[in-house]
């Protein structure tokens, strides 16, 4: 991929913030999530008396920590919070508590965790204003009682509002995310059979593209246009979704399922990189990251959403088509359907303005590339089932991504068939140790689309889908470039 310096410039400034001896530690990304995860469900005003122990401490806010003493900005040893998460194990005192790490799918701090707490307050405690902690569950390596909680609870809430039952009753629709004015269009793509992979002799052909099989996918809606920073946001900044929805008088029991699933650290660039939100496709999200907004987008709605596997993908890109795209195999016409290296000045561009393939899907081919569910294999053409196949992800790399994209020079690589495999340099430039299971930050190409299947999958399905567990960059991946 191509690095354009009116991109990557926030980057490589952004390289040099690992927090290090000199380096000020940043209260939201660094901070934030180590007490949210840790500390507040039991150390707020509303835990319960079992959750409160015999402790009266609460952390939720900045002045009743300090009053308590909790935190003693300018002397991180002195203060409670860091104090006490260094005890021994079987100290009654150790925050969290060994009970709580027996029984709740809690952990002990890790060092690089308490440092980071007695950095922060020995530099002044910095606190934004007006930000209250609230408590967020361990997913990330944590309970998995949690998140079949989760999904069970999100699949009770879909089951109650998913009339259609065949592929008759399917119709194109718009949604809106609850509390908010944000919507979204589907499209209907009623399954059936089809050819995926390209022939021997298509031009640019790639070996991963083959051998050519016939495949048949279930009836499912797919989102009109690739994913929107307008509906990303919503998930990626929690805080500011809840005041968007503070006036729209939503059920709590639904603010509550919602505000339990996981959300995305603070980003510590841009994640536009100076391209555009309004109306524009959302970038560089990690997979884990598509995959969890997939549930919370579920529970918003009461629909089943999630990624497209490989098949379904492709099955809607080709519209029934059998060419190398969607209007034939002529690449010159590529411009009037599709953004890419030749037409993109550099940059995604809005949304829905080309012409849409024969089923009324926009940017299918360019603009960004979409990620898919599967695990990427180079082979699983040779051995995937012909009814509806996912190769299910069983390690952190590589994933399945499909369709080029602005960064795209060449037209070959926007042909329906083409597949490309994720790998732990998108993160290169990110200084986070570990690096983020949120964001891709060196694939500015790299978007999403939603998709819908007909079939409400069982809980323990959408379990699945949305919690593949393979997060995490296996250490050994992370330098590689």
């Amino acid at each position: 991929m191509k690095k354009h310096s009116i991109l990557t410039a926030s980057i490589a400034g952004a390289s040099l913030l690992s927090i290090s001896g000199a380096q000020a530690v940043d209260f939201v990304k660094d901070v934030q999530p180590i007490l949210e995860l840790n500390c507040i469900r039991c150390h707020n005003p509303k835990a319960t008396a079992v959750d409160k122990g015999d402790t009266d401490y609460i952390l939720d806010t900045k002045a009743a920590a300090v009053r308590g003493k909790y935190i003693i900005p300018g002397k991180g040893a002195d203060s409670k919070v860091f104090k006490t998460t260094i005890l021994p194990d079987d100290d009654e005192h150790l925050m969290p508590p060994p009970d709580e790490i027996k029984k709740k799918s809690s952990r002990k701090l890790t060092k690089d965790e308490s440092e980071t707490l007695k950095k922060w307050i020995d530099d002044g405690a910095a606190w934004p204003d007006g930000v209250t902690l609230i408590a967020r569950k361990q997913t990330i390596g944590g309970s998995k009682e949690d998140l079949a909680a989760v999904a069970t609870a999100v699949h009770k809430r879909i089951t109650a509002n998913s009339p259609e039952k065949t592929a008759a009753d399917m119709k194109p629709y718009t949604a809106t995310i609850a509390g908010t004015d944000v919507t979204f269009d589907m499209v209907p793509i009623k399954g059936g059979k089809f050819m995926m992979g390209s022939p021997a002799n298509e031009k640019g052909r790639n070996a991963d593209e083959g051998p050519q099989k016939e495949v048949t996918v279930e009836p499912f809606w797919m989102e009109k246009t690739e994913l929107t920073w307008n509906e990303f946001q919503l998930f990626m900044y929690p805080e500011e979704e809840k005041k968007t929805r503070a006036t729209k008088n939503l059920p709590t029991d639904l603010n509550s399922l919602t505000d339990s699933i996981s959300h995305p650290t603070q980003p510590y660039v841009e994640m536009s990189f100076g391209m555009g939100t309004d109306g524009f496709p959302a970038i560089s999200m990690t997979q884990h990251a598509a995959n969890k907004y997939c549930q919370w987008l579920s529970a918003k709605t009461g629909h089943f959403y999630r990624l497209p596997t490989e098949a379904e993908w492709e099955f809607a890109a080709r519209a029934g088509t059998t060419t190398a795209y969607y209007w034939g195999d002529d690449a010159s016409q590529l411009g009037q359907y599709e953004w890419y290296g030749k037409n993109a000045d550099f940059k995604y561009q809005k949304v829905g303005k080309k012409k849409p393939n024969p089923w009324g899907l926009y940017d299918i081919l360019g603009n960004v590339a979409e990620w898919t569910i599967d695990q990427y294999d180079a082979g699983y053409y040779a051995k995937m089932p012909a009814a509806n196949p996912w190769n299910k992800a069983t390690t952190p790399y590589p994933h399945s991504v499909r369709g080029g994209s602005w960064d795209d020079d060449e037209p070959a690589k926007l042909r329906a068939a083409v597949r490309r495999a994720s790998g732990p340099n998108w993160k290169r430039q990110d200084p986070q140790l570990p690096k983020s299971i949120w964001y891709h930050t060196d694939a500015q190409f790299l978007g999403m689309r939603v998709i819908r299947p007909l079939k409400v999958a069982t809980a323990e399905e959408m379990q699945a889908y949305w919690n593949n567990g393979v997060e995490k960059d296996d250490p050994r991946l992370s330098k590689a470039e």
